[in-house]
């Protein structure tokens, strides 16, 4: 297993929903467009669902998103999909490689990224097999 870290800048733009949350919560649907630096260098284009509680601090997420360039060097393609859950402000977060999504040089990839964001950047930590 391979592990990478790097930064990457993220975009989000409302979209219209259909999703209607009852009891004081909202929902939101997002388009994510990303751009990552380091040893995974490449841009990504993706959706996002979400609900956030009438508790301040809780809200779900989930999303997929297509990651396209080079990954140590090998180019193709990919697609995260994301499970999140915020519980009072504790989080969890898992971002998985879709099996059999990859292209290019990148068929056979297998992985995990976590997310973390510091001082309003965001830093990926990409751990992988190919």
């Amino acid at each position: 297993m391979s592990q990478i870290k790097g930064e990457f800048k993220v975009e989000l733009t409302p979209l219209e929903t259909n999703l209607h949350c009852e009891g004081g919560m909202q929902s939101g649907r997002m388009a994510i467009s990303k751009v990552f630096s380091g040893e995974l260098s490449a841009t990504s284009k993706g959706e996002m669902l979400s609900c956030m509680t009438a508790q301040k601090g809780s809200a779900g997420y989930v999303a997929i998103e297509q990651v396209s360039g080079t990954l140590d060097g090998k180019q193709g393609s990919f697609v995260l999909q994301h499970f999140g859950l915020m519980d009072k402000g504790n989080q969890r977060q898992l971002l998985e490689v879709i099996p059999d999504s990859g292209t290019g040089e990148l068929k056979s990839l297998k992985g995990q990224m976590r997310i973390e964001i510091t001082n309003g950047k965001h830093f990926y930590q990409f751990n992988y097999t190919l």
